[in-house]
């Protein structure tokens, strides 16, 4: 049986790749290009899940939400933010104002 691949599987694999670099990964390429480059694609792919959004398309919002999740957490990593960081943040949250 196979693992399902989470975004804890995803966000070390970012870890590993700003860890490590290798020349030939896009995430190593846009951690080393800097926040302003990473803030570009965010910004990028936040419009394409609004527009796909619009659209109605599962499949293709399905997949623009995949690369915003992705980009955001190079974007965290870039700042030494891990995922549990930020579920740790949203545990408190959820705990202290019982927003989720």
């Amino acid at each position: 049986m196979n693992k399902k691949f989470t975004l804890a599987d995803l966000d070390a694999i970012i870890a590993q790749r700003k860890s490590e670099p290798n020349p030939g990964s896009y995430t190593a390429r846009l951690l080393q290009k800097g926040a302003d480059q990473i803030e570009r694609k965010v910004l990028e792919e936040a419009m394409e899940v609004i527009l796909e959004s619009h659209d109605g398309q599962k499949e293709r919002l399905i997949s623009e939400l995949g690369d915003l999740l992705y980009h955001l957490l190079v974007l965290a990593a870039f700042h030494n933010i891990s995922l549990s960081d930020i579920e740790q943040h949203l545990a408190a949250k959820h705990k202290s104002l019982q927003i989720l």
